[in-house]
């Protein structure tokens, strides 16, 4: 038996597409962070930034299970007194559809340098419509 370790050089990063109409929020974060992260490729390296590039269409109409349309809420901090802003679910995807994407894949991979990384080869678009058809992207697997 042998261990394979990749080396940053060896990295082959593919595009891949997703359409999140009429896909659970949290199931669909999952599958794109672990993309992200490439912990779908055999010689995963977890030190080895080997993820590859995700386009989410549709963003708009991704679904949130039970009541959290309205229950759900969405906090952020100033960092001054009495700074804390609320929104629930339901004004953030009239307001910025494809936030609520961002912030539960950027919540699930891991709290470290890599993070921002991943994060940079994450394409969200609230319509069908996106600029990165020369990369021809394939299916999520």
């Amino acid at each position: 038996m042998k261990t394979t370790m990749v080396k940053e050089k060896d990295v082959q990063r593919k595009w891949y597409i997703v359409d999140a109409d009429g896909q659970t929020l949290g199931r669909l974060a999952v599958r794109i962070a672990r993309v992200l992260r490439g912990k779908h490729k055999r010689a995963f390296t977890p030190h080895v930034d080997m993820g590859d590039f995700v386009i989410v269409t549709n963003a708009s109409r991704v679904r949130l299970s039970g009541n959290k349309e309205q229950q759900k809420i969405y906090q952020r901090y100033s960092g001054h007194r009495g700074g804390l802003k609320e929104m629930p679910a339901s004004v953030l995807r009239a307001r910025h559809p494809e936030r609520m994407i961002l912030l539960a894949v950027k919540r699930m991979l891991a709290k470290n340098r890599m993070r921002r990384a991943h994060m940079k080869r994450l394409k969200v678009y609230a319509g069908t419509t996106h600029p990165h058809v020369a990369q021809s992207p394939a299916a999520l697997p």
